[in-house]
């Protein structure tokens, strides 16, 4: 009962919220289409991620079946399973998320979880995860920027999957410097040892919430950690992948 009437006054918020701020296109000002900030012919422009590897989401070449497992996971498959995107790093999706990164755009963090939501249902609904880990900043990079980009996405995914998020589960203990412009190899020892665990693993079933994933140095370094811990299963979920 108690669950039903949760139920019921979530979805008054959300029709008061929808009438009192109704979907727009963040891109052209347009009506936005169902619940997305954005129409549909903006949403048409955005970069795909197909064809993609079945397991990193690296951008396959043109004429290469979509979910084929490209060379480099077939020689060195990632410590995370498998890897979600949304899109391609590029064009108008790099500028909305150096909007939402750098400039204090947290209103697009409604748009990327929906978005990542509906991705998510579309290619795993029959193996959701148990909890969400999203990609922690180190208390200094938090103070510079004032919050955690991962975090708030992952806020907005987990209410619409109905998926607990795990905001306090891992910690970052090394201010690594940022990892744009280093090659892969510099990344990977850049994130070594960045993390750390504040709990005990309990759920058999995460995915990592990141924001762009490009070497996936920084999720690799977690999903190791968290594997170690004891996870079965490790996911990435992005909104971008570079390739």
């Amino acid at each position: 009962m108690t669950t039903a009437l949760g139920r019921s006054g979530g979805r008054l918020l959300r029709l008061a919220l929808e009438v009192a701020y109704p979907p727009t296109c963040v891109l052209c000002g347009a009506p936005g289409w169902g619940e997305l900030d954005l129409c549909q012919g903006c949403l048409a422009d955005l970069p795909g991620l197909a064809p993609s590897c079945g397991h990193c989401a690296r951008p396959l070449a043109q004429g290469m079946p979509d979910g084929a497992i490209c060379g480099q996971c077939q020689h060195r498959p990632p410590p995370y399973d498998r890897c979600l995107a949304c899109f391609r790093y590029q064009g108008l999706v790099r500028k909305l998320m150096g909007d939402f990164k750098f400039r204090q755009r947290l209103a697009l963090a409604r748009l990327f979880g929906q978005l990542l939501a509906e991705t998510a249902r579309w290619e795993s609904e029959s193996c959701l995860p148990e909890q969400l880990v999203p990609v922690p900043l180190h208390p200094s990079r938090l103070r510079q920027r004032g919050y955690n980009q991962s975090l708030e996405v992952a806020r907005v995914l987990g209410r619409a999957l109905g998926v607990d998020v795990e905001s306090q589960l891992v910690e970052r203990v090394i201010a690594t410097p940022p990892q744009l412009g280093l090659a892969r190899e510099a990344r990977l020892v850049n994130v070594r040892d960045a993390f750390r665990l504040r709990h005990p693993v309990t759920a058999g079933h995460l995915a990592i919430i990141d924001d762009v994933v490009t070497t996936g140095a920084t999720v690799g370094e977690l999903a190791r950690l968290l594997k170690a811990a004891g996870a079965r299963r490790v996911d990435v979920w992005a909104i971008a992948r570079t390739g």
